[in-house]
């Protein structure tokens, strides 16, 4: 009958359809069709494909527009559903896309121990004002909702979605993009609550991000959320997986404790494990190492927009002839980007490059000529380009301090540090030995140094050093809470010591256990 769903077949046969709230048979059917669609796209071959398509009309006879009021408590099938009709023009595909969008929020899931804000059925998707329960189902949701919305010009539902990411990127997301505050029912907590040493932050909650962070860019042109697929995919989606390719981080904590309060398994060097029960996170950064190239560029009417940097080429139909532009760049260490047009048209068409929200100033210059100065934006060149002219976008990089709103009362007295678009954290590996992440202090406003270096086992970076104190702490205290008086002289009288920092991403791939994004700032004299 075209059913396919391994787990029912063996284990529970003729219950099919019956555990819409744990069951996760569309879920899992949604991804069987986008392998189906990526296997037609790459090899030319509809054998899976035809699998699939029987698989859905089995599901559109149970559970289609106009049968049973049912849907997933793990969204999915909703975008995969969209994307079979963008593939075979089927309209009836879009329809029962649009079918479970609009079912959800309506209370059809039973109870759960979370609420129904768990698996977002607590409220229409037209009018819920911010993400809510369970991260990887909300922006899998989100997902879904956006392609309905585009493929059938529903501007309404389209807003309800930038509503929603506007909330999340206001006040639910950690400064590295990631999402997901709670390890209970792995979920969007509070407005503010971002605990760096419990973040969930998973790695499949930051890959879904930069999946609806592209839909939302396709939909608006807007540069805001091409600056954030850069944020996620640099600091929320490379963590999750070890130097060595064979090892993954399931979540992402912004803050790892010497000792105690451990709550990441896996080998001791990496803390990383080889693959989980649950193993949904390695495959899916399979899935997005080898589409990040679909995120670079887009074709428009009037040319073409380069959205990340990275060193490759492409080719884009422009003015109905062909465009061929490669680029070269070591983004983002640097921010110097050549971009070589290999093959243009007749008719003037605009080159746009987007200057991320944290680069000051930027200029653009052709040879010896400078085009374009801009901030944070677009830079846009509408001229006449011809084969080999060579422009070179350069980008203002350098690092800095960040400080959190002081709504996060978790990391509220501390600062971060950041260069370009990499966010960068400071490990036990790096400090004198015996002392860890937990004991130093630095400055509010610290004198930062950038080297490059290259470490054993992490290849050449640049680094970021600062200056720090190590807190004297009272030896065998029995009571954690000091007079602020002897605090402070405690600090005065410690010693001064030079860390350095390393990107985010690379972290967790040397012995030594502690790490931390959020550095406390020093407790100052009162005659200071």
């Amino acid at each position: 009958d075209g059913y396919v769903d391994s787990y029912y077949q063996a284990a529970l046969p003729g219950k099919e359809f019956t555990n819409p709230e744990w069951g996760h048979e569309l879920y899992v059917a949604g991804h069987l069709i986008q392998a189906a669609i990526a296997w037609r796209r790459g090899l030319g071959d509809d054998r899976l494909m035809a699998i699939a398509q029987r698989f859905v009309a089995r599901i559109e006879a149970e559970l289609g527009p106009g049968k049973r009021e049912w849907i997933c408590g793990h969204p999915e099938f909703e975008m995969a559903l969209v994307e079979l009709y963008r593939t075979t023009g089927e309209a009836r595909y879009l329809e029962f896309a649009r079918t479970l969008v609009e079912r959800r929020g309506h209370g059809i899931l039973g109870p759960c121990r979370y609420s129904a804000r768990y698996w977002q059925d607590h409220e229409p998707v037209r009018t819920a004002s911010e993400p809510a329960g369970h991260a990887v189902r909300q922006i899998y949701l989100e997902c879904g909702v956006v392609d309905v919305a585009v493929e059938t010009g529903d501007r309404e539902l389209l807003e309800a979605v930038i509503r929603r990411w506007e909330s999340m990127i206001s006040s639910r997301t950690y400064i590295t993009g990631s999402l997901g505050s709670r390890h209970q029912d792995e979920a969007f907590g509070y407005a503010f609550e971002l605990p760096p040493d419990l973040a969930y932050a998973e790695t499949c909650a930051a890959i879904g991000s930069v999946m609806l962070s592209w839909r939302l860019l396709l939909a608006t042109g807007e540069p805001r959320f091409a600056d954030f697929i850069e944020r996620t995919a640099f600091n929320a989606v490379l963590p999750g997986l070890a130097f060595d390719g064979t090892h993954f981080f399931y979540s992402n904590p912004l803050m790892r404790r010497s000792s105690g309060a451990e709550v990441l398994e896996g080998p001791a060097t990496t803390r990383r494990a080889n693959w989980f029960l649950i193993p949904c996170c390695p495959p899916n950064l399979m899935r997005f190492l080898a589409s990040f190239p679909d995120l670079v560029a887009t074709v428009s009417d009037s040319g073409v927009e380069l959205h990340q940097y990275a060193t490759g080429s492409f080719e884009a139909p422009v003015h109905g002839g062909a465009v061929r532009i490669s680029t070269e760049t070591n983004y983002p260490w640097e921010g110097v980007v050549h971009v070589t047009v290999d093959e243009s048209v007749a008719e003037a068409w605009t080159l746009s490059m987007r200057v991320p929200e944290w680069c000051p100033s930027a200029t653009a210059s052709l040879g010896a000529e400078r085009l374009a100065e801009s901030g944070p934006g677009t830079i846009e060149l509408t001229r006449h380009w011809a084969a080999g002219d060579r422009l070179t976008l350069e980008m203002a990089i350098s690092s800095r301090a960040t400080i959190p709103d002081p709504r996060i009362d978790a990391v509220r007295g501390t600062i971060a540090l950041e260069r370009g678009p990499l966010v960068y954290a400071v490990e036990d590996a790096d400090l004198p030995a015996g002392t860890s992440v937990e004991s130093i202090e630095v400055a509010e406003s610290p004198d930062l140094e950038d080297s490059v270096q290259s470490e054993p086992g992490l290849g050449e970076m640049t680094w970021i050093s600062l200056d720090a104190t190590l807190r004297q702490d009272a030896p065998g205290s029995r009571w954690p809470y000091r007079n602020v008086h002897a605090v402070r002289a405690s600090v005065a009288g410690g010693q001064q010591i030079r860390v350095r920092a390393l990107p985010y991403f690379a972290w967790g791939n040397r012995a030594g256990l502690g790490m931390r994004i959020w550095l406390p700032t020093e407790t100052r004299r009162s005659d200071d």
